[in-house]
């Protein structure tokens, strides 16, 4: 009786592999390939969604960190870098740039009149919340195939896998 797995491209991509070099284990490949290629499916998603709110993709990380943050939404420089994942220098441009498009303002930290907090404004509040709206749409669309104990299946074993790299 057939195997009545459906395949992928990854499948024939390890098959290949697993006949030109029997010596290694391929076995990483058959999840990670698979990652990774469903990033590149999962980050044209994204801009799509986000371009729905004119958004670039670091613009909608920024955003949704201060949105996150809850009323007033407002971070400091350091911690909206921490939560993005870039450096003090990238940080400081975008928020330049995103200042210039009204989506943010500088402001003294009240506790601190060394320190500047950086406040979402309602233009940002608003476009931040049009694309998380797309963003979930669409993301719930991919996933649409899957049951939700499949989804909560594939999210506890993304964690374990990835807990140590946070």
């Amino acid at each position: 009786m057939p195997d009545a797995t459906p395949r992928d491209s990854v499948d024939g991509i390890v098959d290949a592999w697993e006949r030109e070099r029997p010596d290694l284990d391929f076995a990483p490949l058959k999840v990670l390939s698979r990652v990774w290629r469903l990033s590149r499916h999962l980050e044209r998603t994204r801009r799509t969604a986000f371009a729905t709110s004119e958004l670039e993709s670091w613009e909608f990380d920024v955003l949704s960190a201060l949105r996150r943050a809850g009323e007033p939404h407002q971070l400091s420089p350091k911690a909206l870098l921490e939560q993005t994942l870039v450096s003090s220098g990238t940080m400081t441009n975008r928020i330049d740039r995103m200042s210039r498009r009204g989506l943010v303002e500088r402001r003294t930290d009240p506790h601190d009149g060394r320190g500047i907090l950086v406040s979402m404004t309602d233009e940002g509040r608003d476009r931040v919340d049009g694309a998380i709206t797309a963003l979930v749409t669409a993301e719930g669309e991919l996933l649409s195939r899957l049951s939700t104990s499949d989804q909560e299946r594939i999210a506890a074993l993304l964690r374990k896998l990835s807990v140590d790299f946070d």
